[in-house]
C-alpha cells in the first residue's frame, strides 16, 4: 500500500505539470489585456505600458511561466491583478461556500440515488424502473440553470419557502447556513441523482443476476437485506467509481450555479477572473481543481481495495 500511494503521487506531478503549462499558455494567447481593463478606456499607450510592466506582462512568457511556478513550488500563487490581494488568500476566503456546495450537493445525491437505483433495479420494468429511467433522462436534458431558474420561481418566489440568493457562512449557524444552500443544492443534485441512479440501476441489475443472490434468497435471508448486503454491496465499484467522478465534475460545475444563486465562492471568482483577465487568479483556481480531481481519483482507486478484497495493487 505504501509503494502504491507514493507511486500514484509521483505519477500526479507530470500530470499537474501539464496542467499548468497548458493553462499558462491559454490564458496567454488568448485576446484581451489586463492591462486595458485595469486602465480603463481613459488610459494611453504609456499608461498600458507601465502598467504591463508593473504586473511583469512585459517579460516573455518562459520568464513569466518560471517566476509563476517557482511560486507555487513555495506556495504561493501570486498576486490577483484586479483586486491587488493573495490569490492565495482569496481562494481562501472563497473556498467555505464551494465546498458547502460540492459536499452538500454529493450527499444529497448519494442518498437519492442509491435507493432509487437500487429499487428500480429490484423492480426492473415495473413503474418504478420506468420512472426512474424517464427522470434519468430529464435529469441530464434540462440545463442546469433551468432547473435553477424553475427552483427558485416555486420555491422562492411562489411559496417564500426559501431565500433566493447569497450564502450564509456556517459559522452564524448550522440552521441559516443550510437554509440557503437547500436551493443550489437540490439544482446540482438533480442532474447527479439522474446519473447515480442510472448506473446503481445497472450495476444492481446485473449482481441479481449471479447465483449468489440466487443461494441467499434460498436460504431465507430477508429481500432487504439480499438487495444491500448482497447486491447492492458486490455492485459498490462501478458505484464508487461515478460516485467519485461526480465529486470531480462538481468541483468545475459550480461554476454555474454560484452565479445564478450568486454565492461568493470559487466559481463566482473564476467568473469574476475571467472577465478581468486575472491571470494569476484563474490559474491558482484551476490548479487547485486539478490538484482536487487527482486526489479524489487516488481515494475512489484506494476504495477498491475496502469494497473488493479480490483487487490488489
Amino acid at each position: 500500500m505504501p509503494a502504491f500511494l507514493a507511486k500514484r503521487l509521483l505519477a500526479t506531478l507530470p500530470v499537474l505539470l501539464v496542467v499548468a503549462i497548458t493553462v499558462f499558455l491559454i490564458l496567454r494567447l488568448t485576446p484581451g489585456d489586463p492591462a486595458a481593463i485595469i486602465g480603463g478606456n481613459s488610459a494611453t499607450t504609456d499608461d498600458l505600458d507601465r502598467i504591463r510592466e508593473q504586473l511583469g506582462l512585459a517579460r516573455p512568457l518562459w520568464t513569466q511561466f518560471a517566476i509563476w511556478i517557482g511560486g507555487v513550488l513555495q506556495g504561493d500563487l501570486g498576486y490577483s491583478y484586479y483586486l491587488d490581494k493573495p490569490v492565495i488568500a482569496l481562494i481562501g476566503q472563497r473556498i467555505e461556500p464551494t465546498l458547502s456546495l460540492t459536499l452538500g450537493t454529493l450527499l444529497l445525491a448519494i442518498a437519492v440515488a442509491l435507493p432509487l437505483g437500487t429499487l428500480a433495479a429490484w423492480r426492473m420494468g415495473g413503474w418504478l424502473d420506468r420512472a426512474v429511467m424517464a427522470f434519468s433522462v430529464a435529469g441530464f436534458s434540462v440545463p442546469v440553470f433551468v432547473i435553477g431558474y424553475v427552483l427558485i420561481y416555486v420555491f422562492a418566489m411562489t411559496l417564500s419557502w426559501l431565500p433566493v440568493q447569497g450564502y450564509t457562512p456556517i459559522a452564524q449557524g448550522p440552521w441559516p447556513w443550510l437554509r440557503q444552500l437547500i436551493l443550489p443544492c437540490l439544482t446540482l443534485a438533480i442532474t447527479y441523482v439522474a446519473l447515480l441512479a442510472r448506473v446503481t440501476r445497472a450495476a444492481v441489475s446485473e449482481a441479481l443476476t449471479e447465483d449468489y443472490i440466487r443461494t441467499a434468497r434460498a436460504k431465507g435471508i430477508r429481500e432487504s437485506a439480499v438487495l444491500v448486503r448482497h447486491a447492492l454491496a458486490n455492485a459498490a465499484v462501478p458505484v464508487v467509481t461515478i460516485i467519485g467522478i461526480s465529486a470531480a465534475l462538481l468541483l468545475g460545475g459550480v461554476v454555474v450555479t454560484e452565479t445564478v444563486f450568486s454565492i461568493p465562492g470559487l466559481g463566482q471568482l473564476t467568473v469574476d477572473a475571467v472577465l478581468n483577465r486575472d491571470f494569476p487568479v484563474l490559474q491558482g483556481i484551476v490548479l487547485l481543481f486539478s490538484v482536487a480531481y487527482v486526489l479524489v481519483n487516488l481515494l475512489v482507486d484506494l476504495s477498491y481495495l475496502v469494497l473488493d478484497p479480490r483487487i490488489r495493487y
